[in-house]
């Protein structure tokens, strides 16, 4: 459905509260903006960015996540205005928000912003219709620290923040920092025991959820593809490779 290394497109100025990325990807031949699912708009929604101090996006030349060089999205939040502060990559308005879905990228986090006590931070989620008014679902993945500092996943369906319906927390794998790893999601849309929601890391699974992936109903309404939002700042991180598939492979 979708492939990117962001080789070759553009990052645009921001305008309306978002940024851009438009173009041909050289390598992969799949274009920006993203429009699965019957989505009409997509792109990097800069909220309370404080003229453009607290957050920062850039495609740049980095080193890979097989060693050679690569063009990869750069996104730095420096601290948080007005409370909210995040840049999440939207897919918007989508009309076929029933569909099985299959995403992975590869992702390198900094080294220091999950070092300290009681901190968090999220680099995906998605909601369904009606999430606002309390009658819809967020699936979102959490990276958390415990009171010594030491980072752990969580993998949460919810109802509002303060309210999961199901969450799995996983202490084991170990959240690389300073380094790039692969995370891949899935998920079966169903509002009964046939849902799924699948979460890994570096081919290792965080969570595995089976029952229900929404409420009342709800189609996905838009998806955070990637994400940077959270009280352990500053925080940066960089995104390579992404693709979208239309069910778990094989």
């Amino acid at each position: 459905m979708f492939s990117s290394g962001f080789e070759a497109v553009t990052l645009e100025p921001l305008k309306d509260g978002y940024q851009n990325i438009t173009g041909r990807d050289s390598r992969t031949g799949f274009s920006w903006p993203i429009s699965i699912l019957g989505a009409s708009k997509s792109g990097l929604h800069m909220i309370n960015h404080d003229n453009q101090q607290a957050l920062r996006n850039e495609i740049q030349t980095v080193t890979g996540h097989d060693g050679r060089p690569t063009r990869a999205l750069y996104s730095v939040e420096n601290y948080a205005h007005h409370g909210d502060t995040q840049s999440p990559y939207e897919i918007l308005d989508i009309t076929d928000g029933r569909r099985d879905l299959y995403i992975r990228y590869w992702i390198k986090l900094d080294r220091s912003s999950l070092t300290q006590p009681n901190k968090w931070r999220t680099f995906f989620e998605w909601k369904t219709k009606g999430y606002a008014n309390g009658s819809g679902f967020r699936l979102i993945s959490f990276i958390y620290t415990d009171d010594d500092g030491k980072p752990y996943w969580v993998w949460q369906g919810d109802r509002d923040p303060e309210h999961p319906i199901w969450e799995i927390d996983n202490r084991d794998i170990p959240v690389p920092m300073g380094k790039w790893f692969l995370t891949e999601f899935y998920w079966h849309w169903s509002e009964g025991k046939d849902g799924r929601a699948l979460w890994r890391i570096n081919g290792q699974v965080v969570g595995d959820h089976f029952g229900p992936t929404t409420r009342n109903h709800k189609p996905v309404d838009f998806i955070m593809l990637t994400q940077i939002y959270g009280n352990a700042n500053p925080k940066y991180q960089w995104v390579d490779d992404i693709e979208i598939w239309d069910g778990l492979p094989e």
